[in-house]
């Protein structure tokens, strides 16, 4: 008898194909009739995306086994809840590395080419034959690096960096990565001397109590006033009314976000109105060929859990000590 499993999103033609292969399949999203916690009463596997998974979620679940997620990080799912009910969890990293990579390149190429809004002027009729300077941006090649949170993401960001654009990369990190320090010639430094040195500053942590508000007044002082700030981790890592202050003061010259403290972001926010901040809708890992990389890890994780073998990508919470 196959297992039964919960569906909680629009999923691709080859990933609905193999969980059919492996499980029965029921479907639930927002919009259902019936709440997330009716909906898990008598599945042994759920997959989600953002959708909370906590104690009040899980008060009906009376055979879930695994919960999967089709992201990296998993802030969404509490832990203790879920080990308190013997479920297991289960992510998706790697195989969005590159692809967020390439995000974290094309933000701060945009921030300091300043594509967004001259792509604005241009289309507002405003471009006349004497503006010179004040199209001006800044230059990238050659210029310093600091990441803040050196992980799989991280090692691909300096390779784009260091091969691409001929940047000096430093960084920050828990642990430091001798293996990197050696392939790249990055060197490891404090927070402290990151910020103050990088023309860059690229955020890469995962959200924590020790990253919440990291980057906060006392972090954006630290920077140079020529320095762009980039966050692709966690919006909550950010104290926002800091950078807002930090940009419009002076104290740095730019920003660009692909996440934020409350998604979607507020009309009214005002990270949304200052011309060198750059922002985008939480699209790391955005393209439709990563997307359906993940949904088959997050499918393959799910069928592995419920045919009680081990999953390829397991939450570290739930790995055995």
């Amino acid at each position: 008898m196959k297992p039964t499993i919960l569906i909680t999103q629009k999923l691709p033609e080859n990933v609905i194909d193999y969980l059919k292969a492996h499980c029965e399949c029921r479907y639930w999203t927002p919009s259902s009739d019936s709440t997330i916690e009716e909906a898990l009463k008598g599945v042994d596997g759920v997959m989600v995306s953002g959708i909370a998974i906590n104690e009040k979620t899980l008060s009906m679940a009376d055979r879930l086994k695994v919960v999967s997620t089709i992201s990296v990080g998993y802030n969404h799912l509490d832990i203790e809840a879920m080990k308190a009910k013997g479920v297991v969890g289960t992510h998706t990293p790697e195989v969005l590395d590159d692809t967020v990579a390439d995000l974290v390149m094309a933000l701060m190429l945009g921030a300091a080419r300043r594509i967004a809004s001259l792509d604005a002027y241009v289309k507002s009729g405003n471009w006349l034959p004497t503006d010179v300077e004040t199209l001006f941006g800044l230059d990238v090649h050659h210029k310093k690096m600091g990441i803040i949170g050196m992980g799989r993401i991280g090692r691909q960001i300096v390779k784009r960096a260091t091969a691409g654009f001929d940047m000096t990369v430093m960084y920050h990190n828990r642990h430091r990565d001798e293996e990197a320090e050696r392939l790249w010639g990055i060197t490891y430094a404090s927070i402290s001397e990151l910020l103050s040195e990088a023309d860059f500053v690229v955020l890469m942590v995962p959200l924590t109590e020790s990253t919440r508000g990291l980057m906060d007044a006392d972090a954006f002082r630290k920077m140079k006033n020529t320095a762009i700030f980039i966050n692709a981790s966690r919006g909550q890592t950010v104290d926002e009314a800091a950078l807002i202050h930090a940009v419009e003061h002076g104290e740095i010259w730019g920003a660009a976000l692909d996440v934020f403290c409350q998604e979607p972001i507020d009309a009214d926010n005002p990270l949304l109105k200052h011309p060198r901040i750059l922002t985008v809708p939480h699209i790391g890992s955005a393209t439709e060929e990563t997307r359906t990389r993940m949904a088959m890890s997050a499918a393959e994780n799910l069928v592995a859990v419920l045919n009680d073998k081990e999953a390829p990508y397991l939450i570290p919470a739930f790995k055995k000590q």
